[in-house]
């Protein structure tokens, strides 16, 4: 029998199936008899000891947790330097998991996660802490090397290509004598795995997107503008999906809001939608409406893929089991087996292959003339956004989704200072 406590915290943007992966660590640990905490907002609640006693949760409300978006316990976008940088967040850090017993560490989250993950278990190392850290992969981004895809992204996906589908009808509809361009802005800061999503909703040239903007490929205004009168001229209106990462040549992000770094130190970026939308009303002369959708694509769990939900509370489940098999510093990842008929597994990776590794839009799944996707790209999308797996429903007509008590630990330690 395995002892011990396994800690559990999520970290970076949320997904609409995050707390299924945190519902099936907590369950699959149920199972073997192992006591689960989670540190309140990620990284921080475990230095600031911060910490949720999961075990005063029923059955019923974890069972819940899979079908409700957000983050259950809280996120947060701390990222940590080094061991001789960081060096008293670490020691806090150490003494916190000593004090509480902790000897499985499982960071739910992205890159920057999956870093923290990987440098715990370094810490552990250095500091001969018997501690077993798993990383869980997530983030709608897709952008995680070694894993087919990153649980998140399917159901964002999917919101993505229905939505731009269903606004594309609104505008086909007006355009005669309102709308001719239709601009939708996608999160992707550097990778157009979402942006490239919306192809989906369409088959031929002739069906929205019309145009896709992608990270990978500069941004050149004089073709995109020619473009869209092309497609105009051609189709009556035009629909464009931009990735909110688009660069120029140059390396400067067209959206750049000016506003400096963000905690991860990432530059903060704002309205590449609205920007779009500003340059073909002034140079063409056309009615435009720009979406951003922001928060709505990577909550809506009214839409989850059934893909998705799956395979997030598959890399839960594995990583509690990988941890107390004390498989250190690796990550669960889906291993994709077949497309057709569509077949994935879960294998362990090590976590220095996926820690600051940033898997980008293939070429070969971008088309010839840049404003498109290949079908080896929808071969490999298709399935991802595949399945329905709709939350129950209450009588007022909402989806039901679960609180959690988050019952706080009581505290062993001084208050951090950090």
């Amino acid at each position: 029998m395995a002892s011990g406590t396994l800690l559990y915290a999520q970290s970076g943007g949320v997904t609409a199936v995050i707390n299924a992966s945190a519902s099936a660590v907590i369950t699959e640990a149920r199972a073997r008899k192992i006591k689960v905490l989670a540190a309140r907002n990620g990284i921080l609640g475990a230095l600031r000891e911060e910490l949720i006693d999961t075990s005063k949760e029923s059955a019923a409300a974890i069972r819940a947790l899979a079908h409700t978006p957000g983050g259950a316990f809280g996120s947060c976008r701390v990222k940590l330097k080094s061991l001789e940088a960081d060096r008293a967040k670490y020691e806090r850090l150490l003494a916190v998991l000593k004090a509480h017993d902790v000897r499985y560490f499982l960071y739910n989250g992205g890159n920057d996660s999956a870093d923290t993950a990987w440098k715990v278990s370094q810490l552990a190392q250095a500091f001969d802490y018997p501690l077993t850290c798993i990383g869980v992969p997530k983030t709608v981004d897709n952008d995680l090397a070694v894993t087919d895809t990153c649980p998140g992204f399917g159901s964002a996906a999917k919101y993505t290509a229905v939505s731009v589908r269903e606004a594309a009808l609104d505008v086909a509809a007006m355009a005669e004598t309102s709308t001719k361009v239709f601009v939708y802005e996608a999160m992707g800061r550097h990778a157009g795995w979402l942006a490239a999503a919306a192809g989906l909703a369409g088959q031929t040239r002739d069906d929205a997107p019309h145009l896709i903007l992608f990270p990978e490929r500069p941004y050149d205004e004089a073709d995109f503008l020619a473009q869209v009168k092309k497609t105009v001229e051609r189709v009556g209106w035009c629909v464009v999906v931009a990735s909110e990462g688009i660069q120029y040549a140059d390396g400067r992000f067209v959206a750049d809001a000016g506003g400096g770094k963000d905690s991860f130190g990432h530059t903060q970026l704002g309205g590449v939608a609205s920007y779009l939308a500003g340059r073909v009303k002034d140079q063409l002369g056309m009615k435009v409406h720009w979406t951003l959708p922001d928060y709505l694509q990577r909550s809506a769990r009214h839409i989850a893929s059934k893909t998705d939900w799956e395979q997030a509370q598959a890399v839960g489940k594995a990583a509690v089991q990988y941890a107390l098999k004390g498989q250190n510093a690796v990550m669960p990842v889906i291993v994709r087996t077949s497309d057709a008929p569509f077949r994935w597994k879960i294998e362990a990776a090590p976590l220095s292959k996926v820690a600051n590794h940033e898997k980008k839009f293939p070429p070969n799944f971008i088309r010839k003339d840049g404003y498109g996707i290949t079908d080896k790209a929808r071969t490999y999308l298709q399935p991802l956004i595949r399945g329905e797996a709709y939350p129950p429903y209450g009588t007022d007509g909402l989806p039901k989704y679960v609180a959690l008590k988050n019952v706080a630990v009581k505290k062993k330690l001084p208050a951090w200072e950090g």
